[in-house]
């Protein structure tokens, strides 16, 4: 099962990546709403390889998640592999310059069943699928909303 949905945002593509590759301000936030997370690997800069734990609650359920960086090509794309106990999840990012300064992103996440219960959870996703793909748009489109707006403070502030 996929979702994608594109964006623009109005910053050049280096200056983009940077705001989609900030896994720090992605920590906090899931920190904030209540998940555990702990980085795992040992690097010492973005790329290939990095990963992360994370623990949070779900429809009443602890989740548990690795997530994985298994691609990172600075400033065009990455991919995060994520495995939780009954299903793998593929998040990517890929970014496009439209121009000097506006920057497609094209933003995918894709989820397999790895038991049986992933299989009756994503068939229950099925049944709901136009709703969460515009669910997804729709949070997506914040976000980069949320990124366009505090690149635009950092440059004028």
């Amino acid at each position: 099962m996929k979702f994608s949905t594109k964006e623009d945002i109005e910053a050049p593509i280096d200056d983009a990546f940077k705001l989609f590759s900030d896994f720090d301000q992605f920590e906090r936030s899931a920190l904030r709403r209540g998940a555990e997370v702990n980085r795992t690997d040992t690097l010492r800069k973005k790329g290939a390889g990095m990963a992360w734990h994370a623990v949070f609650h779900l429809r009443g359920k602890e989740r548990k998640i690795d997530a994985k960086m298994s691609e990172y090509n600075e400033p065009d794309n990455y991919c995060l592999e994520m495995l939780s106990e009954d299903i793998t999840a593929f998040a990517t990012v890929d970014l496009m310059p439209l121009s000097k300064n506006r920057t497609r992103a094209s933003i995918a996440l894709e989820l397999k069943p790895k038991s049986l219960s992933g299989r009756l959870m994503i068939q229950t996703l099925r049944l709901g699928k136009g709703r969460l793909q515009r669910r997804f748009k729709n949070k997506t489109a914040d976000f980069v909303r949320i990124l366009e707006r505090d690149y635009k403070a950092d440059r004028t502030g």
